[in-house]
């Protein structure tokens, strides 16, 4: 196994982990989900630039845009949230009540 692909492995896993293990604030799982995107971006830009095809450049900035999509996303939903409900605990979210 090649240093670049245990090193992207080790990072997803640690995004996954931190994730599974601390979600008591939702911005703490938007960060979580952050640096796994990150990494997704990283792996994605040199798997093409090693294949050396000819859109190299395309997946990688696509990747990069869903990622500020989905960022930007989160981050008005934690608003409305802390809005809504005074806090950004995830405890204290009913998904059952509109």
């Amino acid at each position: 196994m090649s240093s670049a692909l245990f090193t992207t492995m080790s990072a997803f896993t640690l995004g996954t982990t931190g994730l599974m293990l601390h979600r008591m604030h939702f911005l703490s799982a938007l960060l979580c989900l952050e640096g796994m995107m990150l990494v997704m971006f990283i792996a994605i830009s040199v798997w093409a630039t090693q294949m050396s095809t000819g859109y190299h450049f395309l997946v990688p900035m696509l990747l990069l845009t869903m990622s500020a999509c989905e960022a930007s996303t989160g981050l008005a939903l934690m608003v409305a949230t802390t809005r809504t409900h005074g806090t950004d605990h995830l405890k204290n979210l009913n998904l059952l009540q509109c």
